[in-house]
């Protein structure tokens, strides 16, 4: 069976609709119709059920699923084998939002050089939906986030509550600010901003990355919330300052893996458990 239609059945699945799949995929909406439909004829049975809400998977497309990830996850097995570095037996790819690449996940990458040698790793940076297509397709072996999505034959896992406060560039900055810079943690973050900032006005300064707005802070005058574990050393050092009053807010990072792994995610996904529960992060 050609992979390409296999992928193009699971961005069909991970996104619930044909236009989405086809966004993704960078090809035609007509495109995607037509390797599904060939998929279909092949497979001598009907995989989604169309409707005004999207594509939903039908009996069979929900049975086709785990052949399909087995498809793809085994493809990019053989690609990431033959390349696999002398000395190595497996390679282990972890993807995972920028701001848990910063003072989280490279500690994993350190305790799994040192538990487990002889696995080559991959480090990856990406957004949800990107890190939900990956494991999907099985392209990723585990991802770190904020906001992950349920999907059949995925786990999604609590890792550790992040503690977002907000800060400024200056103390005793004046709250509500005009330069302040939202930053887009997910929609659970939106919601609580809203409840606890129901007459701020709407932000002038968006960013989609923390790193971005910290940046701007330490560059030029201006606040936003960020993972306390994050600033912590700018406010030791009085780069940045909390706003006083300010509510923090409680930002659960999640873990997502595949249902049926191997030893390797097994053994990695220890790690992670066991270095987020040292971490201890709180406000």
């Amino acid at each position: 069976m050609d992979t390409e239609l296999a992928r193009t059945f699971l961005a069909v699945a991970a996104t619930g609709n044909f236009v989405a799949a086809a966004q993704r995929l960078f090809v035609t909406q007509s495109t995607v119709s037509a390797r599904i439909h060939s998929l279909e004829t092949t497979l001598g049975a009907r995989l989604f059920q169309r409707g005004r809400n999207g594509a939903e998977l039908t009996p069979a497309g929900k049975r086709f699923l785990r052949h399909a990830k087995h498809l793809v996850r085994t493809v990019e097995q053989a690609r990431h084998d033959v390349g696999l570095p002398q000395g190595f037996s497996d390679v282990l790819t972890l993807s995972g939002r920028i701001a848990l690449w910063e003072g989280f996940l490279p500690h994993w990458v350190d305790w799994m050089r040192k538990t487990a040698p002889e696995v080559s790793l991959r480090m990856e940076i990406g957004f949800e939906a990107d890190i939900m297509q990956g494991l999907i397709e099985g392209s990723v072996d585990i991802g770190v986030m904020y906001t992950p999505t349920h999907r059949a034959g995925l786990v999604v896992e609590a890792l550790f509550d992040e503690t977002l406060v907000l800060v400024a560039s200056e103390k005793n900055r004046a709250w509500p600010d005009p330069g302040y810079i939202h930053i887009d943690w997910g929609p659970e973050f939106h919601a609580r901003f809203s409840e606890h900032f129901a007459e701020a006005p709407p932000p002038a300064l968006v960013a989609n990355i923390g790193w971005l707005g910290v940046q701007q802070l330490l560059t030029y005058d201006g606040s936003g919330y960020f993972p306390l574990r994050l600033v912590a050393p700018h406010l030791e050092a009085q780069r940045l300052w909390r706003v006083a009053g300010a509510p923090s807010i409680a930002l659960p990072a999640w873990m997502v893996y595949p249902r049926e792994h191997d030893a390797t995610v097994a053994q990695g996904l220890a790690g992670l458990r066991e270095l987020a529960a040292a971490a201890g992060y709180s406000d």
